[in-house]
């Protein structure tokens, strides 16, 4: 438990709402900013409503550094969980200048403000997307980043390198780097999940968006990958065992552990169709999909070895494919509405 107020970046979107209720179920006191672009104010009061206790929280983007110092001014942190950002791959594609304004214009304001204000412990939300297209699996921290990564994930790599440099430039920073795989799930209350605006960044989700006559099927890219079924496989983690590596990050922080780099992943590895017969099955419909050509730049397969963060957080992951889908499909099901989207 941390003496001090932990800032939660991004805290009313997918990661930091699930990571808000785990840290204050754990006994830490929290803070919360969020523009509320790609999140809504019900969330809030959803994580207030299943933890018992209202949430200092404010409307803010991390692009907006006066507001940053402002806040920083009002309230003591000891540390800072960064989650906030833009995630989807393909649009980052499409508009790769707003991915690095707020994804490493935004965090450099951040780190500044946090500088300024001697606040030097941080989490920072990474991506296994910094791998690129892998030389060998299952994927281990020490694998070489950059290797064909798209804009959201060069975002992600720009900022991990900055904080190495920084790390060996400044004495005193302790920065966690966690890097999550497919995030998949919801809380099993039902209460919160990928609330997300737009189309869903995850395969998870979309099937469960099928499922609930949201959009009309699912488009497999590519059946003949070296695979059991021809499909891509993957490295799914809950989002509540994803939500609970920061509480234990935040425990690692205390340690002045300096820099390290977790993978946050399952170890496991499940295709889109072990996925699409998952969801049909937790669902009782059946996902509609059909099969297109693969793309050029798809990968086959792409899961890590977690064992860092067992090592050295007493991080697993605990729950299965059946829990995420049960638990997305509960959530989903609560959450929707008979208008589709596409």
């Amino acid at each position: 438990m941390s003496s001090g107020y932990i800032l939660v970046t991004g805290g009313a979107g997918f990661v930091g709402s699930h990571s808000l209720i785990e840290l204050i179920n754990a006994g830490n006191s929290v803070v919360v900013i969020d523009n509320f672009v790609n999140a809504n104010h019900e969330t809030m009061m959803k994580i207030e409503e299943i933890c018992g206790t209202k949430i200092t929280n404010y409307s803010i983007d991390i692009t907006n550094k006066s507001a940053l110092h402002d806040l920083f001014s009002k309230h003591k942190f000891t540390s800072v969980i960064h989650t906030a950002g833009l995630k989807v791959i393909g649009e980052s594609c499409d508009v790769p200048l707003l991915y690095y304004r707020v994804n490493v214009c935004g965090t450099i304001n951040l780190i500044e403000v946090m500088k300024e204000h001697n606040v030097k412990n941080l989490i920072f939300s990474s991506s296994a997307s910094v791998y690129g297209s892998p030389e060998y699996l299952p994927l281990d921290e020490n694998h070489r980043t950059g290797r064909g990564v798209k804009p959201y994930g060069k975002t992600k790599q720009c900022m991990e390198e900055l904080f190495k440099d920084l790390c060996k430039a400044e004495q005193g920073w302790n920065i966690i780097i966690l890097r999550y795989f497919n995030v998949a799930g919801a809380h099993q209350s039902g209460k919160i999940g990928d609330n997300t605006q737009g189309p869903p960044a995850y395969l998870i989700a979309y099937c469960a968006q099928v499922a609930a006559g949201k959009r009309s099927e699912v488009v497999i890219y590519g059946n003949d990958f070296d695979t059991h079924d021809g499909t891509a496989v993957r490295d799914y983690v809950h989002v509540v065992d994803l939500a609970y590596a920061h509480v234990l990050a935040q425990k690692q922080l205390e340690k002045e552990c300096g820099l390290r780099i977790y993978n946050i992943g399952s170890g496991k590895c499940h295709s889109v169709l072990d996925m699409i017969n998952a969801m049909s099955k937790s669902s009782g419909k059946q996902v509609k999909y059909r099969i297109a050509d693969r793309r050029p730049e798809d990968i086959g397969s792409f899961y890590c070895t977690p064992d860092l963060a067992l090592e050295e957080l007493g991080w697993k992951a605990t729950k299965g494919l059946n829990e995420m889908c049960d638990d997305l499909w509960r959530w989903q099901s609560r959450n929707t509405d008979s208008s589709p989207v596409s």
